[in-house]
């Protein structure tokens, strides 16, 4: 399996004898993260959540690589990190996928710290998928990551118009684009979005918007406190 990630070597120190230099210590794979937070301009900690089989490995190898696997398809994709510009900002973007199976629920929140945003994804064919973003996924996130923002996102767009996919599958149940926005506003999410990791149809929009959401936080709408809200009234 190919490592997209940066590797360190783990806690080489350098000498010499012949003259007295400071010990210089590369980074070690522990605090990787740290190291790339302060030496690129921007580091944003992307992770991928979601039930397993919706298709988060794939949308993340069809995004870094502009190609669909079709034959080999990892359980978690090996952590990526590359410069992108958006908007015309330049920011090192680490990607992280996760396991959804239960098998890993006491591993996976180990990702989720210094997390800036969650891709939560879920398959446009799949009702349970949708319907495990409120029961199973927001409270999660909300119990180890709160505050952190989150991209909705619906995955397998090309499928979802495929007739010959649902008489194949017949226990199939389409989610259409009103109930993805219907979704997005009970979990307070700032975008959705459905795309094709296939076809690579809005790949590219989905971690644009990971990345704009973290540069250019939604203003929260003030609440009104008691006395402003009787002045109103009088």
């Amino acid at each position: 399996m190919l490592w997209w990630g940066v590797i360190y070597r783990c806690g080489v120190i350098k000498r010499k004898r012949k003259r007295r230099r400071k010990k210089k210590i590369e980074p070690s794979d522990d605090n990787d993260e740290q190291h790339r937070k302060m030496s690129a301009s921007r580091f944003i900690k992307c992770v991928t959540v979601g039930d397993g089989a919706v298709g988060k490995t794939c949308l993340l190898i069809s995004y870094t690589s502009n190609t669909f696997p079709t034959d080999y398809v990892p359980t978690v994709f090996d952590n990526f990190s590359a410069n992108v510009v958006v908007n015309g900002s330049t920011v090192n973007l680490g990607l992280w996928d996760t396991a959804g199976q239960e098998d890993y629920n006491r591993l996976r929140p180990l990702s989720y710290r210094g997390a800036d945003v969650f891709i939560l994804a879920f398959s446009l064919i799949s009702k349970a998928s949708y319907e495990n973003v409120s029961k199973k996924w927001i409270p999660e996130l909300k119990h180890y990551a709160p505050g952190v923002p989150i991209i909705l996102v619906g995955t397998k767009l090309d499928l979802r118009d495929d007739k010959q996919f649902f008489i194949d599958h017949p226990g199939a149940v389409p989610i259409s684009t009103a109930q993805g926005e219907e979704l997005r506003k009970l979990i307070g999410a700032p975008a959705y979005i459905e795309c094709s990791s296939k076809t690579q149809q809005n790949v590219k929009a989905v971690f644009d918007a990971a990345i704009r959401v973290v540069l250019q936080p939604p203003k929260q709408k003030k609440k009104k406190s008691k006395a402003q809200k009787a002045c109103s009234i009088l």
